[in-house]
């Protein structure tokens, strides 16, 4: 580029896009003779909405990438987190995926990727299609009893060091296990003799 003198050189040209290019062609908007020129060897991949199975497997790689990347402890993704993931409809694919896991990663404040650590257009009613159901208080309570089963989860079962590591006392953490109907024993570690 710029030069007087030709140089030559042997290279593949690698393209990506989105739209159909073969109609663009029919349409008259898009060069015939550029997309043969292009279309050596295509590879069609569905969008990642069309792809649910991906999602977790994506959502893993990013999470191992970004907490390795911020020195995060970063081990697993709650359950209402996973759901999002997966009734989201994508339409940034891959890209907007990798965003949405790096943005968790940096605002989790333990080893767990929660729902509210998501972008709100994960959140909301209208993005994922889903209708608006219950109060606010029943939100309230889901997130709690969320937040209570993750901290059971990580203390094996624990009382004591769940509470500690919630912020709150151990008499509260009992009467909050108790209004959600938690059995804490289940998280205990099994003894072996």
């Amino acid at each position: 580029m710029g030069g007087s003198e030709t140089i030559k050189t042997d290279a593949r040209i690698i393209t990506a896009t989105n739209r159909n290019l073969e109609t663009m062609v029919e349409e008259g908007q898009f060069r015939q003779d550029l997309y043969y020129r292009l279309n050596v060897f295509p590879i069609h991949i569905p969008p990642l909405r069309e792809r649910k199975a991906d999602i977790l497997l994506l959502a893993d790689h990013f999470i191992e990438k970004y907490r390795k990347l911020h020195h995060k402890d970063i081990k697993r993704i709650s359950t209402p987190a996973i759901d999002m993931l997966m009734a989201y409809h994508w339409p940034g694919n891959i890209r907007e995926l990798e965003n949405c896991i790096e943005r968790a990663v940096l605002l989790s404040l333990d080893d767990v990727i929660h729902g509210h650590h998501l972008p709100p257009t994960l959140q909301t009613a209208e993005a994922t299609g889903t209708q608006p159901t219950g109060n606010l208080q029943a939100t309230l309570d889901n997130i709690e009893r969320e937040m209570l089963l993750d901290a059971l989860k990580s203390a094996r079962g624990n009382m004591a060091k769940a509470a500690r590591a919630l912020g709150i006392s151990e008499r509260l953490m009992g009467i909050r296990v108790r209004k959600h109907g938690i059995d804490y024993r289940r998280f205990r570690t099994p003894r072996y003799p």
